[in-house]
């Protein structure tokens, strides 16, 4: 009684066949979406993978430096409707990256604040100082809050209230 064993069809599914009986066995398989194809979760915008599953005015917030205000007149400049980012054909796509394009964005961006904030640190003005020190720059209060900006709160020992 020899038995043979089939190439897997599926993953997990194996056909065990007996030898003496040559009748062909066909097993319905499901068709299941992971294995159809690839799927493109993500659209690339300012090299930025912007999400997919929602409309074009949220997904290019994803962007820095592109904030509500500028997404919408982003919309509005390439009259453009705002559906979500996986309906977008590919000459949609197209002309969404050429005017995103003409904003400083991303890397850009990040690298004129640092200079800008450099600057400040090397003329040694109040604003520059304030970032050395690592304190708000812009007026604020600093007898309770900005914790962000100066850490955590250390007690100090030693003084006591009579």
């Amino acid at each position: 009684m020899a038995q043979t064993l089939a190439m897997p069809v599926a993953p997990s599914l194996a056909i065990i066949s007996n030898s003496r009986l040559s009748k062909t066995l066909s097993v319905p398989v499901l068709n299941n979406p992971k294995f159809q194809g690839l799927s493109i979760k993500c659209v690339r915008v300012g090299g930025v993978e912007i999400p997919n599953n929602k409309r074009i005015e949220y997904s290019l917030q994803h962007i820095h430096g592109v904030g509500r205000t500028r997404a919408k007149q982003i919309l509005c400049d390439i009259q453009m409707d705002n559906k979500i980012t996986k309906e977008l054909t590919e000459e949609e796509l197209i002309t969404l990256r050429d005017e995103v394009s003409k904003y400083m964005i991303e890397g850009d961006l990040r690298r004129f604040n640092a200079v800008n904030i450099k600057r400040l640190k090397d003329i040694q003005c109040y604003r520059g100082i304030r970032h050395i020190q690592g304190l708000p720059c812009r007026g604020q209060r600093t007898k309770n809050n900005c914790r962000t900006l100066k850490g955590k709160k250390v007690a100090i020992t030693g003084k006591k209230k009579k």
